[in-house]
């Protein structure tokens, strides 16, 4: 079955983070549609103008967020049934470990999710999850003009949403709601007390 909800992610974010752990709770409470989770880089965003490509640099010089984009492509892609797991604990490797997305680090994760860590770091370093990041954050930005994470896709809609607290369900669903209404185009708090 297709996916009719698309969400982007980088292991980077932390607001990318609070949405993905509500949409990992809400598939595994049943949220009844399927989500297709895509990769969009964030040190591709932060590239200047001219400068090569994060997929055509070098792995030492294109930061450790493309690092677990390619480790969560492959899991996606090769263990679709402990990606939901490897997803989780990536962003927790982060930004609840203070752990670097790193090979090391990334295998760790793979491991204790019960991923081959071994063969995951093989498929990692093939070059087909180099691939697939191009042409899925090419499509992302030519298609539906995505500059973030996360970013909903519903459609030909895209939806820039930054949640303010971790893994709300109910915020995610009442998100989810407002995608069709398409006559909204901002809606922003100047301030948010905290």
């Amino acid at each position: 079955m297709p996916a009719d909800l698309e969400v982007t992610f980088d292991y980077l974010c932390p607001f990318a983070r609070n949405a993905h752990e509500a949409l990992v709770t809400y598939v595994r409470d049943g949220g009844g549609r399927p989500i297709r989770f895509r990769p969009f880089s964030l040190n591709q965003v932060h590239i200047p103008e001219g400068e090569p490509p994060v997929w055509e640099r070098s792995p030492d010089t294109w930061g450790s967020g493309v690092t677990g984009l390619l480790y969560g492509i492959a899991v996606r892609d090769n263990f679709p049934d402990s990606f939901l797991d490897f997803h989780v604990g990536a962003f927790a490797l982060r930004h609840d470990e203070g752990g670097k997305l790193k090979d090391a680090e990334l295998k760790a994760v793979a491991d204790k999710v019960g991923i081959d860590s071994e063969l995951l770091s093989k498929e990692v370093w093939s070059g087909r999850p180099l691939a697939t990041l191009e042409q899925e954050h090419r499509e992302l930005v030519s298609r539906w003009n995505v500059f973030g994470v996360p970013t909903f896709i519903q459609g030909e809609q895209a939806v820039f949403i930054r949640f303010m607290e971790r893994n709300n369900v109910e915020d995610l669903r009442r998100a989810i709601d407002l995608l069709e209404w398409t006559r909204l185009n901002e809606f922003k708090h100047t301030s948010i007390a905290r």
